[in-house]
């Protein structure tokens, strides 16, 4: 894993410290920092509270659960998408992995760049994770490694293309200051005690759950 210069790192605490992280419904997730206002994954199941007052959006892949077209499209400020997704009637900044860019103020390096596989290799779509920064990552439906060091990672709880040990694992290779769960719009509360059960346990990595609403 590469290791940032120390310069980088105190950057990133500094911005850390200031940043107001709030999770929303399933894989949405609104920063806030010096007045500027970035949403990641507003989907079709989150509230639109989430969108009040931002100035620009990531979108990691076209699926419905973490992008509401219809919504994005009347907010009209700009929205940052994989290349290869698969989005009508939404204008976006197509994006690559490896690209580094500027949205809403805040500095964004994208990695990964496929969707995790459920069975026999499909869902095949682009998928790209966010490190939004160099102090917060955001995978959308994989487990890619942000290459670097993060503060603050958020996690999935669960999918069809996801296990537990996976995401436990994941916690422990990307070995954060602290994290939090997200893509949990489809587990019930008995669902959501196990897995926070045991990313709790198994990782020691300042693991929490937020209800939606609920801020770092």
């Amino acid at each position: 894993m590469p290791v940032r210069s120390d310069h980088t790192a105190a950057r990133a605490r500094a911005t850390f410290g200031a940043m107001r992280i709030t999770k929303y419904t399933h894989a949405c997730v609104r920063i806030e920092h010096e007045g500027r206002v970035l949403v990641i994954d507003p989907g079709t199941w989150s509230e639109p509270a989430a969108l009040s007052g931002a100035d620009a959006v990531l979108v990691t892949h076209e699926h419905t659960d973490h992008v509401d077209v219809l919504r994005l499209a009347g907010l009209g400020v700009p929205v940052h998408a994989p290349a290869g997704a698969d989005i009508p009637r939404l204008e976006t900044t197509r994006v690559t992995a490896g690209s580094e860019f500027t949205a809403a103020g805040f500095r964004v390096r994208a990695v990964g760049g496929r969707h995790a596989s459920v069975h026999a290799g499909r869902p095949d779509c682009a998928n790209l994770g966010y490190v939004v920064d160099d102090a917060v990552y955001h995978p959308g439906d994989a487990l890619h490694l942000p290459g670097q060091p993060v503060e603050t990672l958020m996690v999935p709880l669960q999918a069809s293309w996801l296990k537990t040990a996976e995401a436990i694992d994941f916690v422990n290779a990307v070995a954060p200051r602290r994290a939090f769960g997200i893509h949990d719009g489809q587990i019930n509360e008995r669902g959501l005690g196990s897995v926070n059960g045991w990313l709790a346990e198994q990782t020691d990595h300042g693991y929490r759950y937020l209800r939606s609403g609920r801020s770092l």
